[in-house]
């Protein structure tokens, strides 16, 4: 792509962390670029502010970030440069279970193989290949779906322990503590597991546990967000706050336009500029299942039964492989499971910038139908004392997001689906057009 560089202006609508990267590689190419964000805060789902009590510093939405740590495209920006500092909890992920232990996820493989027991060579098997081969294949799995690759053979090997089913990759592992531990990987697709791709979830994010770990930023999200402002700053780009764009006609005088919306918005905003045969293409895009989140203030750290879960910034909560196959088929066929698979994050307890001294916070959801209006508080907060009795008493403070109120935070949450469409097999290969 060319530009006139002496007269290029540039919009990019959206200042989460898609638009300020687009942002910054228009600045490099020495267009005029100007950020309009809705919010009077910068940066979409990757914010943190104070959601519960004034000095408890929650994130809005992402949390965890191997895939920003991991990015290609981040690795080669000055963002350290610009405050962010990554922690890393000791564990990578923790996943209890009824017995008052856990399985962790060590970043370490062989520290991983360690505890892994008869499970340990698959284990290394599946993603030993991944992890050591991460900085050529995120790339890859991290861009577009293309016809040409520069490592064909890690690629293919991807693609086969990707595509399958969960199901089908459980078989792999004998131990059902690890077969839990692949399968709530896997839940992070918001899929059925019982379908191609979801295992694609898993490996993915596996590799990425012991490429370069799940970091957490020091201050929460809103310091991915501030860095990349800063670094656009730098660049002569300009973020303007407070100001919802509804028709690219509210932006005539710009030679290049870029949405960091979601593919029906973007019908909203540009519908006479598009022919009918893309309009349809973009219309017939389908949001996927959404997220009921909670945020928490806490008195004290989560009173877990296993004293793993205390190592570990996440904590999956779902039990064994079976529960969460059946919590996520369940919420795919457009009901709610009494027993929801949880994923639990508590940054506090590495971070402790985000909470006044002595007091922790943190924040958990479970996967729900599309727009539910079903209030999942309970669930949640039930699968929480199964794992951690007394989680309660800790309270001082919650601030319930259901998928209604999170699109209300972040336009493009459509209908609380926090990852920007249902991702099975035809979406993935054709999406949006």
């Amino acid at each position: 792509m060319t530009f006139r560089q002496q007269s290029s202006r540039a919009a990019v609508i959206g200042s989460g962390p898609n638009g300020l990267a687009a942002a910054i590689v228009l600045a490099q190419a020495d267009l005029a670029v100007n950020v309009f964000e809705a919010e009077p805060q910068p940066g979409g789902a990757a914010r943190t502010l104070e959601l519960t009590e004034p000095g408890f510093l929650h994130d809005f939405g992402s949390a965890v970030h191997p895939l920003a740590i991991g990015s290609p495209f981040f690795s080669l920006l000055p963002l350290q440069s610009h405050g962010l500092d990554w922690i890393h909890s000791p564990a990578t992920l923790a996943h209890p279970f009824d017995d008052g232990t856990a399985i962790t996820l060590e970043r370490d493989l062989r520290a991983a193989e360690s505890r892994l027991g008869e499970d340990a060579k698959p284990w290394r098997r599946l993603f030993k290949p991944f992890a050591e081969h991460w900085r050529e294949l995120a790339p890859e799995i991290l861009r577009p779906l293309g016809v040409f690759t520069r490592h064909p053979f890690l690629l293919a090997r991807f693609g086969l322990a990707a595509l399958p089913p969960t199901t089908a990759l459980l078989h792999l592992f004998r131990n059902a503590r690890t077969k839990a531990l692949f399968a709530g990987l896997a839940a992070h697709s918001f899929l059925s597991l019982d379908e191609p791709l979801s295992s694609g979830f898993a490996v993915t994010l596996g590799a990425a546990a012991h490429a370069v770990g799940w970091p957490i930023p020091r201050g929460g999200a809103q310091s991915i967000t501030n860095a990349l402002c800063a670094h656009l700053a730098t660049l002569g780009g300009k973020l303007h706050t407070s100001t919802r764009i509804d028709n690219l006609a509210e932006l005539p005088n710009y030679d290049l336009h870029l949405c960091d919306v979601t593919p029906h918005q973007l019908l909203r905003l540009a519908a006479d500029r598009l022919s009918v045969s893309e309009g349809c293409r973009l219309a017939k895009f389908r949001y996927g299942a959404a997220a009921f989140k909670v945020d928490y203030a806490l008195h004290h750290p989560i009173p877990w039964r296993a004293a793993d879960c205390l190592r570990a910034a996440t904590v999956h909560l779902g039990g064994t492989a079976e529960e969460i196959c059946a919590s996520e088929s369940v919420m795919r066929h457009g009901r709610h499971s009494d027993h929801p698979f949880v994923l639990l994050a508590q940054p506090s307890l590495f971070d402790p910038t985000r909470a006044p001294a002595g007091k922790h916070t943190a924040w958990a959801y479970c996967h729900i139908p599309n727009s539910s209006q079903v209030d999942m508080l309970d669930a949640i907060e039930s699968q929480i004392e199964r794992f951690a009795p007394g989680f309660r008493d800790c309270i001082l403070a919650r601030r319930v997001f259901p998928p209604a109120a999170l699109q209300a935070m972040d336009a493009n949450l459509i209908g609380g689906d926090i990852s920007g469409g249902v991702l099975d097999l035809h979406q993935f290969l054709f999406r949006p057009t």
